[in-house]
């Protein structure tokens, strides 16, 4: 017995536990890599998807207040464009804008929203869609994942009731 009165004991390793240290990490590393390349995608992609719904209501908000159809048009890209250079959006290409309308709640197309009378709700629908792609983290660890992926969202805005349209 030691001199202070505690009795010490002393467990001695086992040999067939020898290692296993090395093997944990051998077979754990992996995984833990492999997650954290799960959670660069999937930032990415919610990111991305955050610019998107950005510069979709950034394109509606200047689609809406054109005073035709074909100003619309390219005042929204503009917007939209813009909106996603700003929050860096890693698309692969151009954005892909969709364009619908409405009259008085019936769907119709974004010129006709346009040539409505003064007076009757309208309103105009963007789309944007991005293809984003993850080319720059290795996905070697996950080989089922996509290079890329394709995000969307779209916004509504009115046109003015009472402003002339085409």
């Amino acid at each position: 017995m030691p001199a202070d009165g505690r009795h010490r004991f002393r467990r001695r390793p086992r040999r067939d536990e020898r290692g296993s240290v090395a093997v944990e990490v051998a077979v754990l590393a992996p995984a833990f890599l492999a997650l954290l390349v799960l959670a660069g995608v999937a930032g990415r992609t919610a990111i991305a998807q955050e610019a998107i719904e950005s510069a979709a209501h950034d394109a509606a908000r200047a689609a809406s207040i054109s005073r035709d159809a074909a100003t619309a048009r390219q005042q929204a890209l503009a917007a939209a464009s813009n909106q996603l250079d700003w929050q860096r959006a890693n698309c692969a290409s151009e954005p892909t804008l969709t364009f619908s309308g409405s009259v008085d709640g019936d769907a119709v197309s974004f010129d006709e929203a346009f040539a409505s009378d003064p007076g009757e709700p309208a309103a105009v629908t963007v789309r944007v869609a991005c293809t984003v792609t993850f080319a720059d983290i290795d996905l070697s660890l996950l080989p089922a994942m996509p290079t890329n992926r394709t995000v969307s969202a779209a916004f509504t805005s009115p046109l003015d009731r009472y402003r002339s349209r085409s």
